[in-house]
């Protein structure tokens, strides 16, 4: 993809809509998740599944066909299943050769025939119940229940697998505060027998004093929170065998346990294990019956961290071979192997990466992928034959694909966005025919809209590429000059600009644009997908690099006439709200407002995984840890700094605002501090539209 050409292109589109007949101007309501008309102003949508190889739509109410025209065929109503069903939009269809739709709705799990109009089968279910997961060949459900394991069988029976769950001890839940992909606890095998499980004790993890002030006296409410350099959490993995009514343990002895798969035969577990230190990763195979390490299929080492993330997947042709994703040639990519632990070949290879594994075409014998092959902004679909490596671009080339494969592969439901197209649907079958099933219209037709653009810069380092997004209003004069608040993000497992719809525009710029801003968002070094060299530059000094990259952007500004570098302001979230202090701090004559959400004040007070994998310990990296922490720069504050958290945050603990601001009144520095109290991290629901409204108002008292 060539930059160039679509920002033209997107000028043109953007730029040559007469703006006298587009009256209506946005509101945060419009705009913002969780605001009143925020979803009537998204794309048209379709809610697509499989049957088998047969599309199937979900409404409300409904279910049914659809065929390549989008023509549909109602198969079932909410009305004939039951009257206390009242949402087909979680239906799914577990058996390829059989017309039965699996529905629940908080108190009973039903398979119904939409054929014979009939229940036939039926489980009840408990609110209380969590982690539910139900399994298609054995009917079998497992799920957590007053922090304690259950499973119950298709004929109802119930079984208590543990009785010692507590706040300290649990059971089936995602461990290691979900990294390395983990976003579950139970596993079941394929043949429905057996499932493995977590079970973490978490009980020597020191206790964060959350505080609810609800209660007519304000109560602790702690949760574990295990930080740098302090003691973590224990984990083991569990079996439990139905037919033997037995839980065995794997006898594993390393600290991360991730990526869980099963065999075929559903004899052995495998999974990759990694030390504390995050720099040494085995793919290790047991017995699922004994619990016994039987051997090592794959051993990666690093001088920084190797940090898996997907599970090995099995060919569905040949129970022998599986596709291992690993970065060790410093892109992500498949590798064929076999079970013994050979590897046989390196499937995909290049200086792109390997975003996603949708699954496998039974029928050509090949792996379905999403890569960013053709572009690092874009994401496009492939198939991969496993025999030879050629790729075979699936889709159009163009854009954000995401797709979704039938049960043979052979079918794709392909739903994507350009630049200029906000949503669109195909459908595909092998490589040569597509048909359209959805082009969406603009949903912001009739509104004013701002010019979105997007480019590259050279990195701090003078050779790497970076990508950005510029938003700007819709009557922009390029002889005028405009306040430019810089948005970033910066950190690991995230990216802010890619070929998307308004090149992946959040809708607070829009906002800002109509306000009369330019909004600049770059991707530095140390974000995500752009390989190994590019995301582990900022080891061990998490900001430093990404400040650097972030002032090459800021050069880029002043060279442009239309950017009032006088009024420069900078606002992130998360990793974002330490950038945004970061900046604010170490360049105190560059940004004169800043709105400093959820942040990380010193890497000693974040998490275990997370902060080790990138800055080892406070005791092993005392300079990296003194150098990132904001503390001793509170004195350097100079503008307007507004800090917004959630004051129940999990995640960035409240501990470093706090000690933040506390260090700001020692110095004599005068920051603005907003909390949300029963907030976490995020602002949920309608809480959003307020947080944005404040973050707004700052930049209009200080920087207009």
């Amino acid at each position: 993809m060539k930059i160039k050409p679509f920002i033209t292109a997107l000028l043109l589109i953007f730029t040559c809509m007469p703006l006298m007949a587009q009256q209506k101007l946005f509101t945060l309501e419009d705009l913002n998740f969780g605001g009143k008309n925020y979803h009537n102003l998204r794309p048209k949508n379709m809610f697509l599944t499989w049957w088998g190889n047969q599309l199937m739509y979900q409404d409300a109410e409904e279910g049914g066909t659809v065929d390549n025209k989008g023509n549909k065929k109602v198969l079932f109503n909410l009305k004939e299943v039951g009257a206390d069903f009242h949402s087909a939009m979680n239906a799914k269809y577990p058996y390829a050769d059989q017309p039965l739709v699996l529905l629940s709705n908080g108190k009973r799990r039903i398979l119904y025939n939409f054929k014979t109009k009939a229940v036939v089968w039926q489980q009840d279910m408990n609110q209380n119940e969590a982690n539910q997961h139900w399994n298609k060949t054995s009917k079998a459900v497992a799920f957590t229940r007053n922090h304690q394991l259950y499973v119950r069988d298709a004929d109802g029976i119930e079984t208590q697998l543990t009785t010692d769950g507590s706040r300290d001890i649990v059971y089936g839940e995602a461990v290691h505060r979900n990294e390395f992909g983990i976003n579950e606890g139970i596993f079941w095998s394929p043949d429905g027998k057996k499932f493995a499980f977590y079970r973490m004790d978490q009980s020597m993890v020191t206790d964060y004093p959350q505080v609810n002030i609800d209660p007519r006296i304000a109560e602790v409410e702690p949760d574990k929170y295990p930080m740098a350099g302090m003691t973590s959490h224990e984990v083991k993995v569990g079996i439990y065998d139905l037919n033997l009514q037995k839980v065995t343990y794997l006898k594993t002895n390393e600290t991360y346990l991730t990526n869980i798969a099963w065999s075929p035969d559903s004899k052995e577990v495998f999974m990759f294990e990694l030390n504390r230190d995050q720099n040494d990763c085995k793919l290790k195979c047991y017995d699922a019956s004994t619990g016994k390490y039987l051997y090592m299929l794959n051993h990666e080492t690093s001088s920084k961290y190797v940090e898996p993330m997907h599970p090995i997947q099995f060919l569905p042709w040949d129970k022998n071979l599986f596709i291992m994703q690993s970065q060790k040639d410093g892109f992500n990519h498949l590798y064929l192997c076999s079970i013994k632990g050979e590897i046989i070949k390196q499937l995909t290879q290049g200086s792109w990466v390997v975003l996603d594994v949708l699954g496998f075409n039974e029928k050509s014998q090949s792996v379905i992928i999403a890569s960013n092959e053709k572009h690092p902004l874009q994401r496009n679909i492939y198939s991969v034959s496993v025999k030879t490596g050629k790729r075979t671009l699936l889709d159009n080339g163009e854009g954000v694909h995401h797709g979704n494969l039938s049960t043979t592969g052979q079918k794709l439901v392909d739903k994507y966005s350009t630049p200029s197209i906000p949503n669109a649907i195909n459908i595909i079958e092998g490589s040569k025919k597509s048909y359209q099933l959805l082009l969406a219209d603009d949903p912001w037709s009739e509104y004013v809209t701002p010019q979105f653009e997007c480019g590259s810069i050279k990195a701090a380092d003078g050779v790497t590429d970076l990508y950005y997004r510029m938003v700007k209003p819709a009557d922009f004069d390029a002889s005028k000059k405009y306040p430019t608040i810089v948005y970033v993000y910066g950190g690991p497992h995230a990216h802010n600009v890619e070929a998307s719809w308004h090149w992946y525009s959040r809708s607070w710029e829009t906002y800002m644009a109509q306000k009369g801003y330019i909004v600049f968002i770059l991707d530095n070094r140390g974000s995500e997908n752009r390989g190994l060299a590019f995301e582990q530059a900022t080891f061990r000094q998490l900001g430093q690099i990404e400040m650097l990259d972030q002032m090459k952007g800021v050069d880029y500004l002043k060279s442009l006439p239309y950017v009032d570098t006088n009024r420069l302001g900078v606002h992130g979230w998360s990793f974002g709200g330490f950038m945004t202090i970061s900046l604010m701090t170490n360049y105190p004559d560059v940004f004169k407002v800043g709105v400093a959400g959820g942040p990380v004040i010193d890497w000693k007070w974040y998490e275990v995984m997370y902060g080790e994998r990138y800055m080892d310990t406070p005791e092993s990296n005392p300079e990296g840890y003194a150098k990132t922490s904001l503390i001793n720069k509170a004195s350097q504050l100079k503008g307007k700094l507004q800090i917004i958290i959630g004051y129940n945050d999990p995640t960035c603990v409240p501990q470093h605002t706090l000690s933040f601001l506390k260090a700001c009144a020692e110095a004599g520095t005068q920051p603005d501090f907003f909390a949300y109290p029963g907030e976490e991290h995020n602002m949920r629901g309608h809480a959003s539209v307020h947080l944005h409204e404040r973050i707004t108002q700052y930049f209009e008292d200080y920087l207009k």
